[in-house]
């Protein structure tokens, strides 16, 4: 049996090998981003590297998406370990010489970073292979950006048969070579609604010949903010966000109809009901009290993503082991990841890598991003060790 030194040693060679492809690799991805579902090159590439690396794969799952299997040499569980691949609707304002190519589309999230990445933990992986117990799925997933690649992967048979789950994202605001978790419920359920509220149009001067769409909006749009502070318990974060209001066309005309757009993101399943259900009541009481017909639809996204302490524990510890420093514990954030899809089927843990570079404040879904691609090798040997410390 290799000795913790010996593969820890052996493990970072192997990500220090690789690291000069991988970042070239990624700039390719980085310069031809592709939006979700529409991931047809960078699933090419995908393919291209699991095939020189002798790992047999499936293309065209969940539409975009490709699946990868490494055989240890022994019995044990199957992990999955999933990356997704798609870009975001942004215009790239980096000036990097590999800045996208295609005019509205831009790597804002650094799923670039996460296809490289998971490529390089598979070369790891395939390299180790005999000494692992139990089975590799590598999950490169399409369409996170809009939580529907997963279950579009899962419904193709991406899940059938894993017994625990490894997911990863980078995050800028750690610096590179660092790593987070956090126990339990780590990213939100997200949830979206749509509401038309419809009035009668009339002119300004007469708002009593009319019936007033906008101040039903208005009036809908404050009393939703007091279903975070009254009617959800202060220890269950919650948010409850108007992301869209349109109406009307010019000054002196109350108009026909108001359209809203939100989002509910909570942590807790009881705050994600009474958000919900709250929300129909508004809707119901606007059209009484304000002489408006409301068309209201309420649709759930993903579950919360809640990361399960027996793939968690087991990842930390070896992540400690592998850089001599133990991982840093987070707090949970408001946004959403598909990966819950796994995490709802099967014990699963998303690690936090770092990708903030020196001397910058980045943030995700920035027209400036730019992570530090040092990342992508600690990120290699990171998971490398992790999974191997699973599959023991």
């Amino acid at each position: 049996m290799t000795r913790p030194n010996d593969l820890a040693s052996a493990i970072r060679a192997a990500a220090a090998e690789q690291a000069e492809r991988l970042i070239a690799i990624r700039r390719d991805i980085h310069a031809h981003p592709e939006l979700a579902f529409e991931e047809t090159r960078t699933a090419g590439i995908v393919a291209a590297e699991l095939g020189r690396l002798s790992i047999p794969h499936r293309t065209g799952v969940g539409r975009t998406g490709v699946i990868g299997w490494i055989e240890g040499g022994r019995p044990g569980p199957t992990l999955a370990m999933r990356a997704d691949m798609d870009a975001l609707p942004i215009e790239e304002e980096t000036g990097l010489p590999y800045a996208s190519t295609v005019p509205g589309r831009m790597h804002a999230c650094g799923h670039d970073i996460h296809t490289a990445t998971l490529l390089g933990v598979a070369a790891v992986l395939k390299g180790l292979a005999p000494s692992l117990a139990g089975r590799v799925v590598l999950v490169f997933q399409p369409a996170e950006e809009v939580l529907a690649g997963a279950e579009a992967m899962i419904a193709d048979g991406a899940a059938d048969g894993v017994d625990l789950a490894l997911g990863f994202h980078n995050h800028p605001e750690m610096p590179v070579g660092s790593f987070g978790y956090v126990r339990g419920a780590s990213l939100a359920a997200a949830d979206k609604f749509d509401l038309v509220i419809r009035g009668r149009s009339g002119h300004a001067a007469h708002p009593y010949a009319a019936v007033d769409p906008i101040v039903a909006a208005a009036a809908f749009v404050a009393q939703a903010q007091t279903v975070v502070s009254r009617e959800i318990k202060p220890l269950h974060p919650a948010v409850v966000t108007i992301g869209a209001l349109n109406a009307g066309t010019t000054h002196n005309i109350i108009p026909e109809r108001a359209v809203l757009k939100g989002t509910v993101r909570t942590l807790h399943p009881d705050a994600r009901d009474t958000a919900e259900a709250a929300l129909r009541r508004l809707v119901s009481g606007l059209e009484a009290m304000m002489r408006v017909r409301c068309d209201f639809a309420y649709a759930r996204l993903v579950p919360a993503l809640v990361n399960d302490d027996r793939v968690l524990g087991p990842a930390v510890r070896a992540i400690a082991e592998q850089f001599g420093e133990q991982p840093v514990e987070g707090e949970p954030s408001m946004g959403a990841e598909d990966f819950s899809a796994f995490a709802t089927r099967v014990p699963a843990f998303q690690l936090r890598i770092g990708s903030g570079a020196p001397g910058r404040e980045d943030r995700l879904h920035n027209a400036d991003y730019q992570p530090d691609e040092r990342c992508i090798p600690a990120g290699v040997e990171a998971l490398s060790r992790a999974a191997v410390e699973l599959l023991r």
